[in-house]
């Protein structure tokens, strides 16, 4: 593909993307998976030569953009060189008329601005989280450990005991060709994800239960901390993501792992096992991802009023099941993806009002800062995804 086609491709997925986000339909990735599919003739370079306008774009725009072609015009007003590829040849963009106007910029949509604002996020914290995420990794201490491990490529060890974080740029085709991560050795996980594990303290013969388990990178890392020994419930209601867990567990030797898949309406009922028995319950509850805008930029023009407040009752929700898990002296650990105050620090309040009998203890981490009755990560100061991490402790 010329350049002008590959401007014009990321214009077409742009418009995708945008529609996708108003409608709540398929993300980005999969969105330009699937393009790409269907266009086979496309080489490495040009699919990346595209993801990289198509982010860069979408990065650089604020609210949602009117069309692609509008987020394409935004992004060519810090590269010039992409006006003159607006030459209307063959697969190539339509010149620009005198009438046409660049998306809005800015880091989301005003609404959410000022909840970040509101939430302690100032506009450069703001905008530290459309930066690009780098590649971070887990050392699985059950097969390996940091200090002896040979990778190829050299990378920075980071503050959470088995980090480490490699150059900029260093592609998935690269380290998954890599023996460390076929033997299991390694996990891709984020700096701040790691921390906010090793926060929560699982300790080998525990009872845990990672309540949300997802496609199971903290179990994973919890499995870990546990060094193989005890009782870890990964549980969740998306068999697709959880059925992912159990390949992963294999490959990484964590033989403690059992996966169940929950009911909605009925995860006490399928939990019953474990009532009241639990050491530590994981609330790493569903949240808008404000944090994550690094690695999913789109995201911040997919939410809306009534879906924040949805999450938040949802984290709720999740939390009260929690204290029906953990033994007197037991503690919950809960973790959001976001720097919103409505999916951390409030969410903490209401808990500890709604249950007199429990206390919050501020997590020990080697990095984050207080933030109500928790600690948060920000990419801006911490160079992690954004969490929100609080430790929830039974009379």
């Amino acid at each position: 593909m010329r350049p002008a086609p590959r401007v014009q491709a990321a214009i077409e997925l742009l418009d995708a993307i945008i529609d996708a986000a108003s409608n709540k339909g398929a993300p980005a990735d999969r969105l330009i998976s699937d393009y790409f599919r269907q266009r086979r003739y496309a080489g490495s370079k040009d699919r990346r030569a595209v993801r990289e306008l198509v982010y860069g774009a979408i990065r650089i725009c604020g609210p949602v953009p009117k069309s692609g072609r509008a987020a394409m015009l935004k992004l060519a007003e810090t590269d010039p060189s992409l006006i003159e590829l607006f030459d209307g040849t063959e697969h190539a963009p339509q010149p620009i008329s005198d009438k046409e106007e660049p998306a809005e910029g800015g880091t989301a949509p005003e609404w959410l601005v000022e909840r970040l604002a509101a939430s302690g996020i100032d506009q450069d914290q703001a905008n530290a989280l459309l930066d690009r995420a780098p590649l971070d990794l887990r050392v699985n201490t059950i097969k390996a450990d940091r200090s002896a491990l040979d990778l190829p490529i050299e990378g920075e060890h980071l503050a959470a005991e088995q980090a480490i974080r490699l150059p900029a740029g260093t592609s998935v085709e690269q380290w998954e060709q890599w023996e460390q991560w076929r033997d299991g050795l390694i996990e891709v996980q984020d700096h701040g994800s790691q921390l906010v594990c090793a926060a929560f303290g699982a300790k080998p013969g525990e009872v845990v239960i990672d309540l949300c388990a997802g496609a199971g990178g903290k179990s994973l890392a919890l499995a870990a901390a546990m060094q193989n020994s005890g009782q870890l419930v990964a549980s969740d209601i998306d068999r697709g993501r959880l059925s992912k867990l159990e390949p992963r567990a294999r490959r990484a030797g964590a033989g403690m792992i059992q996966t169940l898949l929950l009911n909605p309406g009925k995860e006490l009922d399928m939990l019953a096992e474990w009532h009241g028995k639990a050491d530590g319950v994981l609330v790493d509850a569903p949240c808008s991802g404000t944090g994550t805008w690094r690695r999913n930029p789109e995201s911040r023009w997919r939410l809306d009023t009534p879906e924040l407040k949805r999450l938040s009752a949802t984290q709720d929700s999740l939390l009260d099941m929690a204290t029906q898990l953990v033994k007197p002296g037991g503690r919950i650990g809960f973790v959001t993806c976001s720097l919103l105050d409505e999916e951390g620090a409030a969410r903490v309040d209401a808990f500890l009002e709604r249950h007199p009998g429990w206390s919050a203890e501020e997590p020990s981490m080697p990095a984050g800062n207080s933030h109500g009755r928790g600690k948060r990560l920000t990419p801006s100061q911490d160079g992690t995804d954004g969490f929100f991490v609080a430790i929830l402790r039974s009379a």
